[in-house]
């Protein structure tokens, strides 16, 4: 009797904790799928849980993982933003970004934190404490953000919490653009929820999906939320959203190689005149967009998390509601007031299906098949210039989509501290306007870069009138490293992050001075542009191995040359002894008779 009290103790206590969790909602989850055009489909994964921040303190975690609690207790961490991302969004076809750009990242990985420090040493030091435990914690190289991947931001990042006014907060920046995100990252994401992925939204993420979408962030924001007459909360959220192709997601696992379907499966639209049996032109995917849950993330989705709010529904499907669905049986379907999204209520034991069939009229407009994507606010583009391995230069364009409304952001820039930028050469100007406009920038921060101490950091306040597009162009100067710098593949070239625009909120421009919360603006949308890769002048590292084939050579020809010279006796052909024929075949008997002899004596 006394094998089974363990057990029976550890089930009482885990009905406890389910039961104050059924009616304290501390944590929540929430799945929703959004078609795109072009065959596309947007999943965002949400999770958040809560816990009070007096019981943190204590070192009381209950849904908040303890693993990176002590984290942030160590390194004096007051607010933390980690992001992880592969792909490139196409805001041309796909419209604003989900969660307005706030939970995206640029190629590779983005970490910045508030630290609580008195003086800029100290935030270094916990800068490098943190950076060290996270790398271990997420299996990334985290702890390669030094001094020359870290900058301080002035305009572009505001505190998404609430902290109070006399805390000595210091912002710091790190990005590994070269980073490469895979399943080693998504596992320790995974084992930071509550219920580890083995129930409820969390078992459709898996890394065959996820690594094979379009584009993909993964997402860790803490900040602590202090409501009025409150005690404060300290909130993790955890954000995975996706890209996914669905005519790429439906192909089966036992068909990994994409091959081309025969032609009579070709889906073409006849209605061309030029259409015949060798000519096809392909029919939007759009009209004829269909899929299942099972087809997208290869399995059905196992209940719901006993942890979670019962409140919000774990599955929304944003499509209008003149489309057919169907789900699984025993769900409860709620449609929104707007008519443009329904949420699904699971059972918690059952498995989750969603099928959308194709629609019933093939010839219905697109907006009656997929939600019309959202404008952003901004479009933002970013390349090279110029040519040759001593200089170049950077032209970021900006669009700004709205008739009538001017866009105000924060354009910040962190480059390798190779790039010495000619901050004298950066001009904005209008498309169609061949003199540059100094009324389009507002303010600038530049701080140069230190070699291989710290990197540029360029920040930039501008706005662009409506229907216009500005191009920002500078030039910089390729600096030349030393040869034990460069990496192994130096001749792919250097990547360089991404840059940051942090639009602002147009409510708060009104007036200029309101747009500024406690030194910082107040952001509205955030967009990255793609990274770049830079091309510096690379020697040629065969010619180490050319130069010692090509010494060595020398010194054996002079060495042995001159050895011979030394050594070697030169005497006339008269003056030698004379040696016939019948001496050098005597000799040669002798000798194999000795031989001979040997051989027998051993036997």
């Amino acid at each position: 009797m006394r094998q089974f009290l363990p057990f029976l103790w550890l089930s009482l206590l885990s009905l406890c904790v389910f039961s104050q969790a059924a009616s304290d909602p501390d944590y929540h989850e929430q799945l929703v799928l959004r078609p795109l055009p072009l065959s596309a489909l947007l999943a965002s994964f949400n999770f958040r849980s809560n816990t009070t921040v007096s019981e943190f303190e204590k070192g009381n975690f209950r849904f908040f993982p303890r693993s990176l609690g002590q984290i942030l207790q160590h390194a004096g961490t007051r607010e933390l933003h980690l992001r992880f991302s592969l792909g490139r969004w196409d805001a041309e076809s796909w419209g604003a970004r989900p969660w307005h750009g706030a939970r995206e990242g640029g190629t590779g990985v983005e970490l910045w934190a508030w630290l609580e420090a008195d003086t800029d040493d100290e935030a270094d030091r916990k800068w490098l404490t943190l950076t060290n435990a996270l790398s271990g914690l997420f299996c990334a190289s985290l702890n390669f953000i030094d001094g020359t991947r870290t900058t301080r931001p002035v305009m572009s990042f505001q505190p998404e919490g609430d902290h109070s006014s006399d805390a000595n907060l210091q912002l710091l920046y790190g990005v590994l653009p070269h980073e490469v995100v895979c399943t080693e990252n998504l596992t320790p994401f995974l084992k930071l929820l509550p219920c580890k992925g083995k129930a409820g939204i969390a078992t459709l993420l898996d890394g065959h999906k996820l690594f094979d979408a379009s584009w993909q962030t993964m997402a860790i924001d803490i900040r602590p939320i202090c409501p009025t007459n409150e005690d404060c909360v300290l909130q993790i959220e955890q954000t995975v959203d996706m890209v996914l192709d669905i005519d790429r997601s439906k192909r089966p696992r036992d068909n990994p190689i994409p091959r081309p379907p025969p032609p009579h499966e070709l889906p073409c639209d006849t209605s061309k005149p030029y259409h015949a049996h060798d000519t096809c032109f392909p029919v939007d995917h759009t009209a004829n967009q269909d899929w299942s849950l099972s087809q997208i993330f290869g399995k059905a989705m196992k209940g719901t998390c006993p942890l979670t709010d019962p409140d919000v529904p774990p599955v929304c499907l944003q499509v209008p509601n003149t489309r057919s669905v169907f789900v699984s049986e025993g769900v409860r379907e709620k449609k929104s007031p707007d008519q443009l999204s329904r949420c699904f209520e699971i059972p918690p034991s059952n498995d989750f299906e969603i099928v959308l069939p194709p629609p019933d009229d093939p010839g219905q407009s697109p907006s009656a098949v997929v939600v019309t994507p959202e404008t952003p606010l901004l479009y933002a583009e970013r390349s090279f210039t110029g040519h040759g391995q001593e200089r170049g230069g950077v032209r970021t364009i900006l669009r700004n989509p709205s008739p009538d409304s001017v866009v105000e952001f924060i354009y910040m820039e962190t480059l390798p501290w190779f790039m010495r930028i000619y901050l004298h050469t950066m001009e904005a100007r209008i498309a169609g306007h061949s003199q540059p406009d100094k009324s389009l920038v507002q303010q600038v921060y530049y701080r140069p870069a230190l070699d291989r101490a710290r990197g540029t950091q360029l920040e930039v306040r501008m706005r662009v009138p409506p229907a216009s597009t500005v191009f920002l162009t500078y030039d910089f100067e390729k600096s030349i490293l030393r040869y034990t710098e460069y990496p192994p593949d130096a001749n792919r070239g250097f990547d360089v992050a991404a840059a940051v625009i942090t639009v602002l909120d147009a409510r708060a421009l009104g007036n200029h001075s309101s747009s500024i919360d406690g030194g910082r603006a107040k952001a509205a949308y955030y967009l990255r542009t793609t990274s770049l890769l830079c091309s510096l002048p690379t020697p040629d590292f065969s010619m180490p191995y050319n130069v010692i084939i090509f010494t060595s050579t020398a010194i054996a020809l002079a060495f042995g040359g001159m050895f011979n010279i030394l050594v070697r006796r030169f005497v006339a052909a008269d003056e030698g002894p004379e040696v016939g024929l019948g001496v050098v075949i005597g000799g040669l008997q002798g000798r194999l008779q000795r031989l001979v002899k040997g051989v027998r004596g051993k036997r």
